[in-house]
């Protein structure tokens, strides 16, 4: 038999494929950054009194400020009297901002101000603020300017009254740094679970399971529960549970005492564990004690286990005779 196919028919998996190519891919996660710049601005105020006894100081030498802070640099500010530069012929007096602390390559902004004092607000001004940043390469650099301002003017009443000139600076360090997802570190106590336990088998308090022993009860805790302080009461200091107390007894031989020694024994061991680590051949008695201890109920053990193979073979004994 001839199969006949139509020159207009489709392809069997024509659709599932072009649901294949055209599905939608799996967004990949964006983590986002930001570059942040900003100005860190500080400012001085500089009073230069008796300034008539440092005319004639001599070109080259200058009286200084104190060092105040800006942006988390310490600078100056140099006032020449009779000018910085042999060529000026004390024509003009020269102001100056110095870097008076550690740094490299300090990008700043400067603004000197030499105040009007008449109430007329014709200050002196050079500011860089407006142009851009300077950058200061190391200690002792300096910005300003020589030929900052003629002594003819600056000895008028408008900028010198009482002999005392005032100059204002104001400094902008630039500072750039960038912001993203804070990461968050949380301190993990250290655990206490050998003395939370050893405090169990003492009071008793925080308890899940009774193990009656020949008539002897002691108190066990559930690894599964917590025994922090976020899991007790304000007032009781019991811990929070939705679960039941068990209680396991045994009834048959053995030392009355057993109890009381598996609490001593476990309470001892998990203090030895928190203070000295590993066994060593200082405690070899205690790990004596233990080791009889589990001797002890290995043949415990031992002895149910034949108990019960004595009851089955009983058991198949009574059927033989029975139903044979």
């Amino acid at each position: 038999m001839r199969r006949i196919v139509s020159p207009n028919s489709q392809p069997m998996f024509s659709s599932s494929s072009s649901s294949l190519s055209g599905s939608t891919p799996t967004p990949t996660p964006t983590t986002t950054s930001t570059s942040m710049t900003e100005t860190v601005n500080g400012s001085h105020l500089f009073n230069i009194s008796g300034y008539s006894l440092l005319k004639g100081i001599g070109i080259g030498k200058c009286v200084a400020s104190n060092t105040f802070t800006a942006g988390g640099y310490s600078w100056e500010i140099y006032f020449y009297p009779d000018g910085k530069n042999v060529q000026d012929n004390a024509t003009y007096v020269s102001l100056f901002i110095v870097l008076a602390s550690e740094g490299t390559d300090v990008r700043a902004l400067f603004e000197l101000k030499l105040l009007d004092q008449s109430g007329k607000e014709r200050h002196k001004v050079h500011n860089q603020f407006d142009s851009g940043p300077y950058t200061i390469r190391s200690r002792g650099s300096m910005w300003g300017y020589s030929h900052f301002f003629k002594r003819t003017d600056l000895e008028t009443p408008d900028y010198l009254k009482d002999d005392c000139l005032k100059v204002y600076c104001r400094v902008g360090v630039v500072r750039s740094y960038t912001e993203g997802p804070e990461i968050y570190s949380i301190a993990v106590p250290p655990s206490n679970v050998g003395r939370n336990w050893g405090h169990l088998f003492e009071t008793g308090k925080g308890t899940y399971v009774n193990f009656e022993v020949v008539g002897e009860t002691f108190a066990a805790h559930s690894e599964g529960h917590s025994s922090g302080p976020s899991q007790r009461d304000n007032e009781g200091g019991e811990p929070r549970s939705r679960g039941r107390r068990s209680s396991w007894r045994d009834n048959g031989g053995g030392s009355g005492s057993r109890g009381t020694k598996l609490s001593r024994r476990r309470t001892s061991t998990l203090s030895r564990r928190r203070t000295q680590g590993p066994s060593t051949p200082s405690n070899e008695d205690e790990n004596n004690q233990l080791g009889q201890f589990l001797a002890e109920q290995r043949k415990l053990l031992f002895g149910v286990f034949f108990f019960f193979l004595f009851l089955f073979l009983f058991f198949c004994l009574f059927v033989f005779l029975v139903f044979w």
